[in-house]
C-alpha cells in the first residue's frame, strides 16, 4: 500500500509536469499575482484509514498564493490547517483528533481554457503524538476562474509512518 501511493504521486506529479510544457490555453496572465482561501474536505489514505481505522473524514483550510510565470502557467504556495477527526474506536484506543499545517510550493498549469493541472511538494507539521514532519508530494486537478477555484487533489505524507488524503477544495480567490 505504502508503494502504490508514491507511486500514485510520482505518476500524477510527472503528468502535471508534461501538461504544463505543452500548455495551450490563456488563462493567467504573466507577471499577476492571486490570493485564495479555500476549505477542503477529504478522506484519509493508508495507515490512517486501514483496519482498525483511525480517521475516516478531514477538514481542513488553506490560503494560496498565486504567481503567473507564462501564460499558462503559474507558481504557487499553499500553507493552512488539516484536522483529521478520529473515529470512535480510535477514541476507545486512547486516540484523539490531530492536525498538520502544511507549507508547499508547487505549479499549475492550464491545459484548456479554467482547466489545470498541478503539482506541490513542502513539509507537513504533525500537530500532536509524534510531531514529526512528513514530506508532502501532491498532485491534483481542478477547475478555476476569476474568482472559483475547484481542485480535486492526492497528498501522500511520508516519514515514521505514511498515509495519505483524497481532498476536494473549493476557494475563493482574487487579484493582488
Amino acid at each position: 500500500m505504502k508503494n502504490s501511493t508514491k507511486w500514485i504521486a510520482i505518476v500524477a506529479t510527472a503528468a502535471a509536469i508534461f501538461f504544463s510544457v505543452n500548455v495551450k490555453a490563456q488563462t493567467t496572465n504573466e507577471g499577476a499575482w492571486r490570493l485564495g482561501f479555500g476549505i477542503e474536505g477529504g478522506v484519509p489514505t493508508g495507515a490512517l484509514h486501514t483496519s482498525p481505522a483511525y480517521s475516516k473524514f478531514e477538514l481542513g483550510g488553506t490560503a494560496r498564493l498565486q504567481y503567473g510565470v507564462a501564460e499558462n502557467v503559474a507558481l504557487t504556495f499553499t500553507s493552512g490547517y488539516y484536522n483529521f477527526f478520529a473515529t470512535q474506536s480510535a477514541k476507545d484506543r486512547g486516540g484523539e483528533n490531530f492536525g498538520v499545517v502544511p507549507v508547499k510550493g508547487g505549479a499549475k498549469a492550464f491545459v484548456t481554457d479554467n482547466f489545470y493541472v498541478a503539482g506541490e511538494a513542502g513539509i507537513g507539521f504533525e500537530t500532536k503524538y509524534t510531531k514529526v514532519k512528513k514530506l508532502i508530494l501532491s498532485p491534483g486537478i481542478g477547475w478555476a476562474d476569476k474568482t472559483w477555484d475547484v481542485g480535486l487533489s492526492y497528498e501522500n505524507f511520508s516519514r515514521r509512518g505514511n498515509y495519505g488524503l483524497v481532498a476536494l477544495r473549493l476557494a475563493y480567490g482574487f487579484s493582488l
